[in-house]
């Protein structure tokens, strides 16, 4: 079975979503991907349909938004 991708950028909420998710479903289960340190993921959250962070994208390719903490626009400056 493939891991969920936990997409975030860094700020508050995403630390607090991240805990959370990890807790939820174990860090063994889930990829944490800081895009903004690792801007090249960029694209590849937003061809999953990440639209804001923090998101969970899950093994079967539904895309989950968490909470609000920015756009992508915003993630991308």
């Amino acid at each position: 079975m493939s891991k969920s991708i936990f997409y975030h950028a860094g700020c508050p909420v995403c630390i607090s979503a991240e805990h959370d998710i990890v807790n939820l479903i174990g860090s063994e289960n889930v990829e944490i991907v800081h895009i903004g340190e690792d801007r090249n993921r960029i694209a590849e959250a937003e061809a999953a349909g990440v639209t804001s962070v923090p998101a969970l994208v899950t093994p079967n390719g539904n895309t989950l938004h968490i909470n609000f903490g920015a756009s992508m626009a915003d993630v991308k400056g």
